[in-house]
């Protein structure tokens, strides 16, 4: 058997504390753990591509040394999967809501190929309110996203409002 190689695929716009939890369990579950960064065209990100990544890398700096790389992609999952030689999709559960939604696309990217499996991982209790969408929303009306996030992710998130304000 090869070396077993999972992919955990998002926006991560921005990063928050469950994907950071996700990110922590799945990288014991594989040899080689790919975060792979994508765009969304149902999604209006508040940073770009590049901003991600350079977050995405700066935030697990330190985990599991030489497991964990950071890629961007902007394809069909499954097709970026076969380009990693995954054997697994890693991803992470919030609530019910979530599973119906991941539950079907399971189903869909199975049909495209079955020789990649797909595991969830529940956040953890604690972290598993946390959404992107809502903590820039949180931020956007003035809110503490503290608990939602790293300290360097929350001033990534503040600096980008003031800009939006300034501009």
């Amino acid at each position: 058997m090869g070396e077993r190689i999972g992919v955990y695929p998002g926006t991560f716009d921005p990063i928050t504390l469950g994907h950071i939890d996700i990110i922590r369990r799945g990288v014991h579950l594989v040899d080689q753990l790919v975060i792979g960064v994508t765009t969304n065209p149902s999604k209006e990100p508040m940073f770009s591509l590049s901003e991600r990544l350079a977050m995405v890398k700066r935030e697990i700096a330190g985990l599991a040394n030489g497991k964990i790389q950071v890629v961007e992609f902007n394809s069909l999952l499954m097709d970026f999967a076969e380009s990693q030689n995954a054997s697994m999709i890693i991803r992470g559960l919030r609530a019910v809501a979530d599973f119906e939604y991941e539950f079907q696309m399971a189903g869909m990217n199975q049909q495209l190929n079955d020789d990649i499996e797909t595991v969830f991982l529940m956040a953890d209790v604690s972290l598993q309110p946390i959404a992107s969408r809502l903590v820039k929303e949180i931020a956007r009306y003035g809110g503490s996203i503290d608990k939602f996030v790293t300290p360097a992710v929350a001033a990534d998130v503040k600096r980008h409002l003031e800009g939006e304000a300034g501009a």
